[in-house]
């Protein structure tokens, strides 16, 4: 590597590790003495919120996460094979909901959603529906440069003269040729989900991010502890998701050569 490129990976990691440090440093201040101590996460682990707006947040990014893959990879493929030309209106559509204010999104979602079932407007799960659109513009994107880089026409054709459907074609042959592309999108959906804090405050729902900003209204060592123990979480959660991912992905290998 040049002596440059050395450099500049230094300050960005400095960019990144520094406030990081200062953050744990400080949530450790936090105890009775002058001495380092647990006290802030001890706090923040035995609070009966944290674990219940955790586990919320975690089955909202799960079934955001889901939908948004469910619904992206067909559509970037179509595109990609059968309407090549409406990819530049694909891409627009994609950046609006970065465009749009999070206040005009929730207005939007309720008018939209106002007849809905309550088991549906009343419960997070009309979360899933604007989260789903938050991540659009990623998800879309690495679906996207992972499509480009390999060429679906020849892939489903010749998986269509060997008798493939299109369902097969899309489990066992596109799907399987972009999950690095696929497991991107769902990295960004994660950390999207859990640290949107507008959306779920707006619609009035506690999630983690929330309880996060009401730790940090009412104490400070608590909230300090608390932001570490979320980016731990985040980074976790991203590293059983990319195991999994491959865990599926060698089984569908395995499942196409026998």
């Amino acid at each position: 590597m040049p002596m440059s490129g050395a450099v500049w990976l230094l300050l960005g990691s400095l960019y990144f590790i520094v406030p990081l440090y200062a953050t744990l440093r400080f949530s450790l201040e936090g105890g009775p003495t002058t001495a380092l101590s647990l006290d802030a996460y001890r706090q923040v682990l035995d609070d009966p919120q944290f674990r219940h707006t955790l586990w919320v947040s975690a089955q909202l990014a799960l079934e955001t996460t889901a939908l948004s893959l469910a619904l992206m990879v067909p559509t970037v493929f179509w595109v990609h094979l059968r309407l090549p030309r409406a990819r530049r209106a694909v891409e627009f559509l994609t950046i609006l909901p970065i465009v749009v204010p999070p206040i005009a999104l929730v207005v939007g979602l309720l008018d939209l959603y106002g007849g809905a079932p309550e088991w549906f407007v009343g419960t997070p799960k009309i979360l899933v529906a604007s989260y789903v659109v938050l991540s659009f513009p990623f998800m879309y994107r690495a679906l996207d440069a992972g499509m480009a880089a390999i060429d679906v026409r020849t892939l489903t054709e010749a998986a269509q003269s060997l008798g493939a459907r299109w369902p097969l074609v899309m489990w066992r042959v596109i799907l399987p040729n972009v999950r690095a592309a696929a497991l991107a999108g769902a990295f960004l959906t994660v950390a999207i989900v859990m640290g949107e804090f507008t959306i779920a405050s707006l619609l009035l729902f506690n999630t983690f991010p929330v309880y996060i900003n009401l730790v940090g209204q009412a104490t400070a060592y608590p909230a300090a502890a608390l932001t570490i123990i979320s980016f731990a979480i985040t980074w976790v959660a991203m590293g059983a998701l990319l195991l999994v991912g491959r865990g599926r992905v060698r089984g569908a290998a395995v499942g196409v050569g026998r």
